[in-house]
């Protein structure tokens, strides 16, 4: 059980609303394990004009922007435990995402991301869209970075059912942008509240 002095940062890119409702999942599991949660979500990278290429998209951003907050680099700092989030693009970590953590290296030069817990969720648009691919190669940049990686594993039944990955939790939205199952919400608070566990367990060591 963790408590309100573990600190977990929900951090991700959503433009649909899919990795946001999965995100909402992770933070409720953190919260039942007593931790202090912050929801950010990251800046949009494209100008408005590109934006208006897809209807909605602009309007979805300021209303998460609005609602949780734009990522910052003090929020990391603050956290024990991030969490990031991702839809896949073309089997890999959204640019939008890749951009914020390619700002941490101030961050990572001064040590102070060394022996924070991470963990990755992603939604992709089909079954075979790269939900696993997506969150291993994002562990690549986490290691980089001293962060220590805690996967899912088979810790809960709807794993072994085939929701979400051993590695992290996942969900398939589809053409038509469909919302997290009850199942995947259920892997999604779990993934959270596992993920302030070990977190509240590191930091008692390191105190």
């Amino acid at each position: 059980m963790a408590d309100k002095s573990t600190n977990v940062l929900v951090l991700f890119y959503s433009r649909d609303g899919a990795v946001e409702a999965l995100a909402q999942g992770i933070a409720e599991g953190a919260r039942e394990a007593g931790a202090e949660v912050r929801l950010r979500r990251v800046p949009d990278i494209v100008p408005p004009a590109v934006m208006a290429h897809v209807p909605g998209w602009e309007e979805r951003s300021k209303k998460m922007i609005a609602a949780y907050g734009a990522a910052t680099l003090d929020d990391v700092a603050w956290a024990d435990a991030v969490l990031f989030g991702t839809p896949t693009r073309f089997g890999n970590v959204s640019a939008e995402l890749k951009a914020f953590v390619d700002s941490l290296g101030g961050l990572w030069f001064q040590g102070k991301l060394n022996g924070k817990i991470a963990g990755v969720f992603v939604s992709t648009g089909g079954p075979h869209g790269g939900n696993e691919s997506t969150i291993t190669s994002f562990y690549i940049p986490l290691a980089h970075l001293g962060f220590i990686i805690v996967p899912n594993g088979y810790t809960h039944p709807r794993i072994m059912e085939g929701h979400g990955t051993p590695y992290g939790s996942s969900m398939v939205a589809g053409p038509s942008n469909q919302p997290p199952t009850p199942a995947d919400l259920e892997v999604a608070r779990h993934q959270g509240k596992r993920t302030a566990e070990v977190a509240a367990v590191t930091k008692s060591l390191r105190a």
